[in-house]
């Protein structure tokens, strides 16, 4: 009787730890699963290329008023929002490009959307390579470019008929920056 105890408690024991073992790996498995769905959804281009920008206006911290006559020329675009994780890792790397825009912060916009006090590091590390707009989720600049998810970085310009649109939805922020 004393050795089918000791058997069905070694028995428990094991199938316990291996239960453990299991758990574990499930765990870990579902982290990757998690950061690869961030990444991919941070990843994803919302806009399609050939999109028209819709008409807004805005006015960028500095006082100046944009509109789409206003971009003129190719022009790289980005949404960042103070909330967003990814923004946060892809600001450092898209500074770096934006100092080497061709036609320097001219041909660059910064739309950050959220409250002013939240953008205030964002408008203060985008400022001296960007015009920075600091606007709410419901602002002409988000419905115009038809922005759903941060961050967004496109390159827009006027097509032939001379209506602003997006030539490129996925800026390459690991290669140097050149205007076409």
């Amino acid at each position: 009787m004393m050795a089918v105890l000791v058997a069905s408690v070694l028995l428990v024991g094991v199938l316990g730890a291996v239960n453990l073992v299991l758990m574990v790996g499930v765990i870990r498995r579902l982290r990757e699963h998690t950061e690869q769905l961030a990444n991919s959804r941070s990843s994803q281009p919302v806009v399609a290329v050939g999109t028209e920008i819709g008409t807004f206006s805005a006015s960028t911290v500095d006082g100046e008023v944009l509109s789409p006559a206003r971009l003129d020329g190719e022009t790289v675009v980005a949404f960042f929002s103070p909330e967003c994780k990814p923004c946060r890792a892809k600001m450092p790397s898209f500074v770096e490009y934006a100092k080497a825009m061709p036609g320097g912060r001219e041909r660059v916009l910064a739309t950050i959307v959220g409250e002013p006090e939240a953008a205030a590091e964002f408008v203060a590390a985008l400022r001296p390579v960007a015009r920075v707009v600091v606007e709410s989720m419901e602002s002409s600049l988000v419905s115009a470019f038809q922005t759903q998810s941060f961050p967004t970085l496109l390159t827009v310009a006027p097509d032939e008929a001379g209506r602003l649109v997006v030539r490129a939805n996925d800026v390459p922020l690991g290669q140097p920056a050149l205007v076409g």
